[in-house]
């Protein structure tokens, strides 16, 4: 299994930048992608961005470039930098590791979530 603890949630204004951090423990020899979703209350999780063990990465079309997604394998860590920030992006993010084939050889095809870390952008 894989743990994943968010941090870096805050209160920021708008035009701000801002930086989650997603630490993963357990199983990370297994996780083949990792990504940011956010989510408000009422309405689905959405991506906001996410990166495959060998570097390719995606961005939610609200993006629009003003984000930066990292990961460090080594440190079993993903950052994202955000930058700009608007009101709509207020949301509860949440870091997600998907896990397949393990370099050990063994297979755990799941989709792992973290707790969620606030941000909240003021006018």
């Amino acid at each position: 299994q894989v743990q994943l603890v968010e941090s870096g949630g805050a209160l920021v204004q708008a035009g701000d930048s801002l930086r989650l951090s997603c630490a993963a423990s357990g199983d990370t020899d297994c996780i083949s992608a990792m990504g940011w979703y956010r989510q408000t209350p009422g309405k689905e999780r959405d991506l906001v961005a996410s990166i495959r063990s060998a570097g390719s990465t995606y961005y939610g079309d609200f993006v629009s470039g003003r984000f930066t997604n990292s990961r460090d394998n080594a440190k079993n860590t993903l950052d994202l930098e955000m930058n700009n920030l608007k009101p709509e992006d207020t949301a509860v993010y949440y870091c997600q590791a998907t896990t397949g084939l393990c370099i050990s050889g063994t297979t755990d095809d799941n989709i792992y979530w973290g707790k969620g870390t606030l941000v909240i952008v003021s006018p």
